[in-house]
């Protein structure tokens, strides 16, 4: 239940809705009630057992409303009585019948209000899911598999809506109607209300023993579903590899595999939710033959109740167990929702141990330099940086060269605070990055990465990531400092163009010269190119060379690169060996020095 109390936290801001549907669940609960007892009369009529009564009566209070109500009808039929029994039948029946349409339409009120609350809450959890699922820091997904997140925002939300917010529709109504029934069937008979009751406990035990297991069997689903959207994301996101290296019948069976554990699942599930509903079916029946032969006793033996008020009972009786029934299922929708509520929780209350410190500060631009001191970091426990220090001037560009695997991602990872360091501290004038607010950090920072990164948008927008208020005129100079506006122009919508996703319309030069256009535009502070042209063909590469080049001018640049010949010009090279540095210098100091740069050069020659 505490997961149950958890999500409803997300109805707070729709509490009036919530509100409205109490006052509607009342009204349909009271006249639900009032629409059984108004039987009475009509079965009087018809049994012939109606009392006459020319005395109009008078209220006289909360108390003896049954009395007054029970008078008031005897007198209204007494009146037509005089003139035609008919009549009285029809009275009888006309206000039976506007009782039960008062209560529908009290029931589809409760239900329109409430309709509100449900969506709001399912709308407000996905934007939660959404917002927390980008603002935590890379190592929680280094942990997860896409298709298990995205089966928590979407099929793991969709069963909370069919479990746990479908029970904000019985919350109120069912109890209520339980309330109001059990009032008035206790003002009938205490005795006969009382044998009645003795089986509601007993029903309720027997459908928690269904429930138990059900949060166990659910929790299975949920996760083999998200195994299997997880292999489905990765099968289409490499579809070429799969193709060129014939592995169709490795993923079909590794996916066929996983939906049919998921097929098992799901049926262990179903069939024992659907024990639910016919056990608690015949657990009513049972209800109702023990009441008809008490209650037949009483009437028949006893002669103690009246044959119409006990007819009447029986529509209250079976009033109750409707509503008993929909607490039941409600009890173990709790526990088949708790599996999906457990996941979403998890991300939702995921801790960000990168949050910004509350003394954080804002930076506005970097004055001075960049400086990294003695830092160690490793991932998992497996060490990549080792007492790592570099100081990057301001304006000035900075260069890392090495063997995969000799930290020089990590560099950037570390300044772009994807991660915090071990030991060490690394500073932008003379400040800790980790107490710089990182919405200022990301201001001052712009990347372009070996990987396009394109979203399935237009030409414009992608460009204009990092600056959502550039007008066109800006959006097209960056894009001419990339080289990237003569391709752009020939497109069929021009900047208008949708790229489709990753940006699969252009080809790898177009997609990086869009890259580099969009950090033009950001303007940043401090530049990082991890190995930006290392994809490339020659004739792309000089063109992106160039963009490259007048995106560098005058700014703060860390550069990764493979290919050497781009970072001729670099104020510094450093040289990279399994976390540490092993020379540094010019590109002509390097050459001269005929080591392991000098080397590095020679092979890229050959």
């Amino acid at each position: 239940m505490n997961y149950f109390f958890k999500i409803l936290r997300f109805g707070l801001p729709y509490k009036r809705y919530a509100f409205l549907n109490i006052f509607f669940n009342i009204l349909y609960a009271l006249f639900s009630a009032l629409a059984y007892v108004a039987m009475i009369p009509m079965m009087q009529i018809l049994f012939g057992t109606t009392e006459r009564t020319t005395q109009r009566p008078t209220y006289q209070g909360v108390g003896e409303i049954k009395l007054f109500l029970q008078e008031f009808f005897n007198y209204k039929i007494t009146v037509y009585l005089g003139q035609d029994s008919g009549k009285a039948l029809i009275f009888v029946i006309a206000t039976i019948l506007g009782l039960f349409f008062l209560k529908n339409i009290f029931n589809y009120l409760a239900m329109y209000f409430i309709t509100f609350l449900r969506n709001g809450v399912l709308m407000d959890l996905r934007n939660a899911l959404y917002h927390k699922t980008t603002t935590l820091p890379l190592d929680f997904f280094s942990e997860k598999k896409k298709g298990d997140l995205m089966a928590r925002i979407s099929s793991d939300v969709l069963e909370l809506q069919h479990s746990f917010l479908s029970i904000l529709e019985l919350i109120v109504r069912d109890p209520l109607t339980i309330i109001f029934s059990l009032i008035i069937m206790f003002s009938f008979s205490v005795k006969l209300t009382l044998f009645v009751l003795i089986f509601i406990p007993l029903s309720g035990w027997m459908i928690s023993q269904i429930g138990k297991s059900l949060k166990r069997k659910s929790d299975s689903v949920q996760r083999e579903q998200g195994e299997f959207l997880s292999l489905l994301e990765e099968t289409l996101s490499g579809i070429k590899i799969i193709k060129a290296f014939n592995g169709q019948k490795i993923f079909i069976e590794k996916f066929t595999d996983s939906t049919r554990r998921f097929f098992d699942f799901s049926n262990k599930l179903l069939n024992r939710q659907n024990l639910a509903s016919p056990v608690s079916e015949f657990l009513g029946i049972l209800v109702i033959g023990a009441l008809l032969w008490y209650g037949g006793k009483m009437v028949l033996i006893d002669q103690n109740l009246d044959g119409a008020v006990f007819l009447s009972y029986l529509g209250l009786a079976y009033n109750i167990l409707t509503p008993a029934k929909g607490i039941s299922k409600a009890f173990y929708n709790i526990k088949k929702g708790d599996a999906a509520a457990q996941r979403v929780l998890e991300i939702l209350e995921a801790q960000d141990d990168m949050e910004d410190a509350p003394d954080a500060i804002e930076l506005k631009s970097l004055q001075n330099e960049i400086r990294f001191e003695n830092i160690t970091f490793s991932y998992d426990q497996h060490p990549v940086l080792e007492n790592f220090s570099l100081k990057i001037p301001k304006g000035k560009t900075v260069a890392l060269v090495g063997p995969s695997g000799s930290g020089k991602t990590t560099v950037a990872n570390l300044l772009n605070r994807f991660y915090d360091i071990d030991q060490g501290r690394l500073t932008l004038d003379e400040t800790p990055i980790n107490i710089v607010k990182k919405k200022s950090l990301y201001q001052l920072t712009g990347m372009v990465s070996q990987d396009s990164i394109l979203f399935n948008d237009s030409v414009r927008n992608n460009i204009a990531l990092g600056n959502p208020k550039a007008d066109i005129n800006r959006i097209k100079k960056a894009a001419e400092i990339a080289n990237a506006s003569e391709f752009i122009e020939k497109l069929d919508q021009g900047y208008d163009t949708f790229i489709g996703e990753g940006g699969n319309k252009l080809s790898g030069g177009q997609k990086q010269r869009l890259s580099i256009a969009r950090a033009i535009l950001k303007d940043p502070d401090i530049l990082i190119l991890d190995e930006a042209t290392s994809a490339l063909d020659t004739a792309s590469e000089k063109l992106v060379q160039e963009a490259l080049e007048n995106l560098m001018k005058n700014r703060t640049s860390l550069v990764i690169a493979h290919r050497l010949s781009t970072i001729q010009k670099a104020d510094l090279i450093v040289v990279m060996s399994q976390g540490k540095i092993i020379e540094t210098g010019t590109h002509k100091e390097l050459i001269a020095k005929k080591s392991t740069y000098h080397k590095l050069v020679e092979l890229q020659t050959i």
